[in-house]
């Protein structure tokens, strides 16, 4: 496990109603009735009150008319977890991990699902910091302007999980998805494979598959064997996505004798293919997947695939939230797993 200190400490003040008045000019007051449309203001102190909040990344506080006076302290138990899918088994491993971890420190977690969808991602994000959780643990470290600027101002832990290639904006744990990638191709390559193609899902919406192709890639040219061909299946990853996907690839280049998959959904696929239409593996062409997926190695011939440690990121994610401690980049690296396909 690789342990670094975040070069930028998180301020983690909370931006407030007040902060918003300060900016436009105006009454706390007069914000307010904006923001709950409702009473008097004028559409020029509307459309400045709209760019305040979006510039500051204020979010209203949900439970500020409904605790008023009463003393409560009803968010502060709670914990935002979002991620991108439940149909991916990595994405409820991770939350295993992070909710018995926090149930046993006496959080609620509160769930939302972005299905890949940036835009979709910062509107739950919002959802969640309007509840004023304790803290917020989101996948990735790539997010939009809006949801960066909502996390900056919360004033709360945030942590993000699954991937360490790049700038965490206060705690981060994960792996480096770019070394995985790097790996993966020496493998292929220290076994002589040189005619190597890819087939992957949609990586303009997975960003971590698409760093995982990039060292792949990058590792490949500097070798003097780029990549060969690639096939992107249209839609989420899915086992019979990669079956079909790898009869398209084969389909063009039959003189391939490696694939690398995005992920072991995508290599489940291209192993039943390899399977009907009598291609030997790894004989006549080496799979490669990535996540060690239990039902990969049992499979006749096990997957040569990448495990990763789900459930630690997902249980060191709540860990470190719920401990409160400086701002930190958590590697808790990957496995190559041999197996018998490549």
């Amino acid at each position: 496990m690789n342990v670094q200190r975040s070069l930028h400490e998180p301020e983690r003040r909370l931006v407030t109603l007040s902060d918003v008045a300060r900016e436009v000019g105006v009454g706390e007051s007069t914000v307010s009735r904006v923001l709950r449309n409702q009473g008097s203001f004028s559409k020029r102190t509307q459309d400045r009150v709209a760019e305040a909040v979006a510039r500051l990344g204020y979010v209203p506080n949900r439970l500020a008319g409904m605790l008023a006076g009463s003393g409560s302290t009803a968010g502060a138990k709670l914990v935002g977890i979002v991620i991108p899918s439940l149909t991916n088994i990595v994405f409820p491993d991770l939350l295993r991990g992070a909710t018995a971890v926090l149930d046993r420190g006496g959080f609620q977690s509160v769930i939302g699902v972005s299905d890949y969808d940036p835009e979709r991602e910062e509107a739950l994000i919002g959802a969640l910091l309007s509840w004023r959780p304790a803290g917020l643990i989101v996948t990735g470290l790539e997010h939009t302007p809006g949801a960066l600027a909502r996390l900056r101002a919360s004033g709360i832990r945030i942590v993000e999980m699954i991937d360490t290639d790049g700038a965490g904006l206060d705690i981060v744990v994960g792996f480096s998805n770019r070394a995985v990638g790097c790996d993966s191709a020496r493998h292929l390559l220290a076994r002589g494979y040189r005619r190597i193609g890819f087939v992957g899902h949609d990586i303009t919406q997975d960003l971590r598959a698409a760093k995982r192709l990039a060292g792949f890639c990058e590792t490949l040219r500097e070798a003097g064997c780029p990549l060969a061909e690639r096939e992107i299946a249209s839609g989420p990853s899915s086992a019979a996505a990669g079956r079909e996907a790898l009869a398209r690839l084969v389909g063009r280049r039959p003189d391939l004798d490696a694939v690398y998959f995005s992920n072991d959904d995508m290599a489940l696929g291209g192993y039943f293919h390899c399977l009907a239409d009598g291609i030997a593996v790894p004989g006549r062409l080496a799979l490669f997947g990535f996540n060690a997926l239990d039902i990969a190695a049992a499979l006749p011939q096990p997957l040569t695939t990448i495990r990763t440690p789900r459930l630690e990121i997902g249980a060191a994610a709540a860990e470190r939230l719920a401990a409160d401690g400086p701002a930190e980049t958590v590697d808790l690296g990957y496995e190559l797993i041999a197996g018998a396909t490549a």
